[in-house]
């Protein structure tokens, strides 16, 4: 379910002995701070077991676009507040909900800032990353995101959102394209195909 995409990664299981290896709170957060844009590929573990990819474009603050491969062809779109989810199979209107009730609100985030109080509700080394467990310390109910982090050079791999229903999607990301320019349009239009014009 796309919107399950939206919302953002491990079980947070990390024996005490790795606890020295995990990244710092507020390195990952000046990372993040630092994604301007991102562009890559994503694959997509549904809660159902099923598979989904895409491409996917990411503009700090506020904006992300998720369009997913034939014969899927949805959209996903989060800009101006709103998460808003093109599924041209439906024959429905496009469904809406607020960006600030979905975990994905932290990563877009103008300023991201994991060690405001409650906001990080688990902080571990998996052996291979350092998993970050965040949710909106207002909204508990809003779900929650795992962020996943690889080290030397800090870079974010993948995601598991935890929405409010208890389902669970995990997003793992291709290479990251930082710092380029991305066609607005792309964050207006929710039409699969947009990219192609880029």
């Amino acid at each position: 379910m796309k919107r399950i995409a939206l919302a953002l990664a491990l079980t947070l299981v990390a024996p005490a002995a790795w606890a020295a290896d995990k990244l710092p709170l507020a390195e990952i957060s000046t990372y993040l701070n630092g994604l301007k844009t991102v562009q890559t590929t994503f694959t997509q573990i549904n809660d159902d077991g099923s598979l989904s990819t895409g491409k996917l474009w990411l503009q700090r603050p506020g904006r992300m676009r998720f369009e997913y491969d034939p014969p899927d062809r949805s959209v996903v779109l989060a800009k101006g507040g709103t998460v808003i989810i093109h599924d041209p199979k439906s024959n429905q209107p496009p469904e809406q909900y607020p960006l600030n009730r979905t975990p994905l609100s932290i990563v877009l985030a103008r300023t991201v800032d994991l060690d405001r109080a409650n906001m990080v509700v688990g902080h571990a080394f998996d052996g291979t990353a350092t998993v970050v467990t965040a949710q909106d310390p207002e909204n508990p109910d809003y779900g929650r995101i795992d962020l996943s982090f690889t080290g030397d050079p800090v870079e974010l791999r993948k995601w598991v959102v935890h929405d409010g229903a208890g389902s669970r999607t995990t997003v793992i990301l291709g290479q990251l394209t930082k710092g380029n320019s991305l066609n607005q349009n792309l964050f207006i239009d929710g039409q699969p195909g947009v990219s192609v014009n880029r």
